[in-house]
């Protein structure tokens, strides 16, 4: 009864909490008592994962990296972002959507918002949704290796190679140690060397 009850309490304090977070101000571009900006500590975390030597260093530096992407600056986004996750963990997709268009509405610059909708429409199979998404985030992020590991999967399944090709090899000039792109880029020359043949 106790969580019947919490769920129905958060269900009516939603309306609340999407108004909140209109109302809030945008995320600080500065961390709560630091004064590096956030630019700066991505631009400082990029230049490390860049000359990471090994793939364990290299995936600490890129979790880093994905926790200063999803720290949105409002307790309300954040819950719509996890509550999106779970939507997404038990394949509620529209669910998930319904989250996220409340996310990239009320925080258009959030860039996390824009990535987790391109994932649920990669994972509906919509790819052209998907990639607009994806878009939206390369706009606000350039370096965003997720999103163009998203567009380099969304051109193999739709079988343009080189265009995959070219997203893997962009990913691994952000993010040289990520083992799945190296695979990628291996494979994928591979394969169009022997289609030129």
């Amino acid at each position: 009864m106790r969580v019947v009850f919490a769920f129905f309490a958060a269900f009516l304090a939603f309306p609340t909490l999407v108004a909140a977070a209109a109302a809030a101000p945008p995320a600080s571009n500065v961390v709560p008592g630091d004064s590096v900006s956030r630019a700066e500590r991505l631009d400082k975390l990029f230049s490390e994962l860049k000359r990471a030597s090994n793939q364990n260093a290299a995936g600490r530096i890129a979790n880093s990296i994905s926790q200063v992407w999803n720290d949105s600056g409002s307790a309300s986004i954040d819950l719509m972002m996890l509550w999106s996750e779970k939507a997404m963990r038990e394949q509620k997709f529209d669910v998930a959507l319904d989250f996220l268009d409340e996310v990239v509405t009320l925080r258009p610059e959030f860039v996390e918002g824009w990535n987790r909708r391109a994932t649920v429409h990669f994972m509906m199979k919509n790819f052209a949704k998907s990639m607009a998404d994806i878009d939206k985030t390369l706009q606000l992020e350039p370096r965003h290796f997720g999103a163009l590991s998203g567009l380099a999967q969304i051109m193999t399944e739709t079988g343009r190679k080189e265009q995959a090709l070219s997203a893997w090899l962009r990913v691994l000039d952000l993010y040289p140690m990520l083992r799945n792109a190296q695979a990628q880029v291996a494979a994928l020359s591979e394969e169009l060397a022997g289609e030129n043949i």
